[in-house]
């Protein structure tokens, strides 16, 4: 057992200063030297029972990889952490690391910062020529379609066509990533840490055809004549909208459309035009207070907003881990992300009631409530009550809403394939196959809107099913 936490105090790298990082969208965090690295890794416990490998989807050899570190021993730390995760890189960068929240440490003392450990090694791991294409060793002769380039598709298809089947991965858009590419903003994950790892894919083998649209340009029976098995990876796309008076009016617009136009002006498709959503010179308030609208915020004030406020229709969280989510579980606490500091009003415990607009019909401003939780003492739910009494409305030019995602997109592919639904609009699959078809789910579209790296294991273990049904 190391005794690093005895000697060293959690430290991951600091952000940029607010007044340098708001001049671009370049990924907010500072360099950290090295030694600082290895001291953190040293305080990993390797605990008898490591509860990390429980709160990791991926079940990723946590003390294993922070032992290489601590050793300096890059390769293998590389290939501990290669074993179980085919993109650290992007978690890395952009998990909530529930790993960190079960760690033993974190019962009295700050966690293992085992997420930038795991940058580290990836990005090391780069710099050291140790990342290199694969090729498989033997081609099955078997093809198989996935739908849709989010990491659950391309978790899937690295793994597919490591068991040497030949993989074609379809998307819409007219570049590869999912929302990897265009509901991350820049300032959380560059994209060329997607463009590399692509590069990579290439390299071994696996196909990749963009702005061609399953289900319109290429049809359900035409996939399935053409490929031997179908993983259906296209995301919990469509957005939950909140239809209130004034939801038409000119302003009004869902995050990820504005994400979407955002990520697009960071790659310079606009040159010094502003994209057809932009915050510029505008009172903004997002309603939802998720990650989405945190990203949201960040990418207002990086545009130039007169003021942006945030709205969360629950109470605000506890500042320390609360008896209704105890270690090991992924705490309900508030959290304040970079996007926050850079400035941002947040309002808790508040109900959007109306957009208001002018003759014209553009927004200018929303109607809120207050609104009071209770817990009924029988059941234990929990209920909320408006309180017109503390009506405000706020000024505003942009409205975003970002309050979560109602499943996959029903129309067109998934209607010729006739795949099945659940109430949430989510596909109904058992152990990722659809009934006994061909056809398999991955990621958002089989659970729900959930974090990359969930959708990283389900498309890994989506890739085993497949194959075992192979026969090869």
């Amino acid at each position: 057992m190391s005794a690093g936490f005895l000697t060293y105090s959690r430290e991951t790298p600091d952000y940029r200063p607010i007044s340098e990082r708001l001049l671009d969208f370049k990924e907010v965090y500072q360099e950290f030297p090295k030694e600082n690295t290895v001291n953190q890794a040293a305080r990993c416990m390797n605990c008898g029972v490591p509860f990390c490998h429980n709160g990791c989807p991926l079940g990723n050899l946590i003390p294993d990889f922070n032992t290489a570190v601590q050793q300096e021993n890059w390769k293998l730390a590389y290939t501990l952490l290669a074993q179980t995760n085919n993109f650290p890189e992007f978690t890395g960068r952009i998990c909530p690391a529930p790993c960190e929240s079960a760690c033993v440490l974190a019962i009295n003392q700050p966690a293992v910062a085992i997420e930038h450990v795991e940058k580290a090694i990836i990005e090391t791991a780069f710099d050291l020529g140790y990342v290199k294409p694969r090729l498989p060793k033997n081609r099955t002769g078997k093809k198989v379609a996935i739908v849709g380039s989010g990491p659950a598709g391309l978790a899937a298809a690295a793994e597919l066509n490591q068991k040497g089947h030949s993989v074609t991965v379809f998307e819409k858009s007219d570049r590869i990533g999912g929302l990897l590419r265009y509901g991350i903003p820049d300032f959380k994950m560059e994209k060329w840490v997607i463009d590399r790892r692509i590069a990579i894919m290439e390299a071994e083998g696996i196909v990749f055809r963009t702005s061609l649209h399953c289900g319109a340009d290429l049809t359900g029976a035409e996939m399935l004549m053409q490929f031997d098995a179908i993983l259906l990876c296209t995301g919990a796309l469509v957005p939950r909208d909140v239809p209130l008076p004034g939801r038409n009016l000119d302003g009004v617009h869902f995050a990820m459309d504005y994400l979407e136009l955002g990520n697009r002006q960071s790659a310079g498709e606009y040159g010094d035009q502003q994209p057809a959503i932009t915050a510029k010179g505008k009172h903004v308030i997002v309603i939802g207070g998720g990650d989405t609208g945190s990203d949201c915020v960040g990418t207002a004030n990086r545009q130039g907003a007169l003021s942006v406020t945030q709205l969360q229709y629950h109470v605000q969280p506890p500042d320390q881990r609360s008896e209704e989510t105890p270690w090991p579980l992924f705490p309900m606490m508030m959290t304040t992300s970079s996007s926050h500091d850079e400035g941002c009003e947040r309002r808790f415990a508040v109900l959007t009631k109306e957009f208001k607009g002018s003759k014209k019909g553009k927004l200018t401003g929303l109607a809120i409530d207050s609104i009071d939780w209770v817990t009924d003492p029988t059941t234990s739910k929990k209920s909320y009550q408006p309180m017109p009494e503390d009506s405000e409305t706020l000024p505003c030019d942009l409205a975003l809403i970002a309050v979560g995602y109602s499943g996959t997109e029903k129309r067109g592919l998934l209607e010729q394939l006739e795949v099945p639904l659940n109430e949430r609009g989510n596909i109904i699959s058992e152990k990722y196959r659809i009934g006994k078809s061909r056809i398999y789910t991955a990621g958002d579209s089989r659970r729900g809107q959930s974090w990359v790296v969930w959708a990283i294991a389900e498309g890994r273990e989506a890739a085993q099913t497949i194959h075992a049904q192979m026969g090869v």
